[in-house]
């Protein structure tokens, strides 16, 4: 059984690191867990791992935000992946920083990375889990907070959220979206 687990971000030195980018840092860690290694394939960088009889196909689209779901529906349609075997990780402004919501389904709030992938799978029936980035910006300042880096003492607590991510990613892929939703948003 195939899963393909997509993690949002933005390729380029200038936002690693950043709280847009937790996405890629999520994916990037349960690579690491693994020990898979990073291919450039087209629309992005590809770690494949396996855990407990799936295969797990983890995506960084090199897309950028805005157009994320053209590197989603075009590995669902090489790998032969059904939606329900799709996860995307992303940012969330509107979650304190390192809190986690896994949903099955559900709207792109406003985010531009979830618009993209809404249009191109033309459904919003695809699992998501938002990575609270915090939303500690005066007006006007939003683009500037979510290109920032986390402050250094919001890291310990980001660390423990991105482990935690990746336990209710693999969670997600063996146990399914019930038990993965119970252990992730608690």
């Amino acid at each position: 059984m195939k899963y393909l687990i997509v993690g949002l971000g933005n390729i380029g030195e200038e936002y690693v690191g950043t709280r847009h980018n937790i996405g890629f840092e999520v994916v990037e860690a349960l690579s690491q867990k693994f020990g898979g290694e990073w291919k450039s394939v087209k629309h992005g960088s590809m770690s494949e791992v396996s855990h407990k009889g799936r295969k797990l196909l983890l995506l960084k689209p090199n897309t950028y935000m805005n157009l994320s779901g053209k590197a989603v529906s075009y590995w669902m349609q090489v790998e032969k992946i059904k939606l329900e075997n799709v996860l995307v990780i992303t940012d969330d402004l509107a979650l304190p920083v390192a809190k986690l919501r896994l949903k099955s389904k559900g709207s792109d709030g406003g985010h531009n990375g979830l618009k993209s992938v809404q249009a191109s799978l033309n459904t919003t029936q695809y699992a998501r889990m938002r990575f609270g980035i915090g939303n500690e910006f005066s007006q006007g300042r939003q683009v500037d907070f979510v290109l920032g880096k986390f402050l250094e003492q919001e890291r310990i607590d980001i660390a423990l959220a991105i482990d935690r991510a990746v336990e209710g990613t693999l969670q997600y892929c063996t146990l399914g979206a019930g038990f993965a939703m119970n252990y992730t948003n608690t």
